[in-house]
């Protein structure tokens, strides 16, 4: 790991996103909350926030750092028959959220999946990807796509 022992504590947010492409029945499964196994977006917004809290134990070269505030939305893409995720992360330290953000948006995704694989194994999960972070010494950045 490195030394973060000379960084400023700072203010850090990111935000981070990812997409399951259902396919048509699935996403009916998911729109109608028909899904055995309970409420799947309920379940992926409790996966997304332990994974944030667990990222160091996932992710090897990852500092623990204190979380302050976690905030999960969902989509539904009803033309792409798809769902996405947006993870927003924050914390007062002297590392970034980043890692956390795009983590959280992992699981949320993968719990999507594990809760509807049952009905059919098809679906793919795609754009795990930073949005935006601020903070730290490095500054900020929006993605511009």
């Amino acid at each position: 790991m490195i030394d973060i022992s000379g960084k400023d504590i700072t203010v850090r947010t990111a935000a981070a996103s990812g997409c399951v492409v259902l396919g048509e029945e699935l996403f009916e499964v998911l729109r109608q909350g028909q899904c055995p196994k309970g409420d799947v977006l309920e379940t992926a917004k409790i996966a997304a926030i332990g994974a944030v809290k667990a990222t160091p134990s996932i992710v090897p070269m990852c500092h623990s750092i204190l979380i302050e505030a976690v905030k999960i939305d969902f989509m539904m893409d009803e033309i792409n028959k798809s769902v996405s995720v947006n993870v927003k992360v924050k914390s007062s330290g002297k590392t970034g959220v980043e890692m956390e953000a795009l983590t959280g948006a992992s699981a949320a995704c993968l719990t999507i999946y594990d809760m509807l694989k049952y009905k059919g194994k098809d679906m793919v999960i795609s754009e795990i990807k930073l949005i935006e972070k601020s903070g730290g010494k490095s500054g900020d950045y929006k993605r511009q796509d």
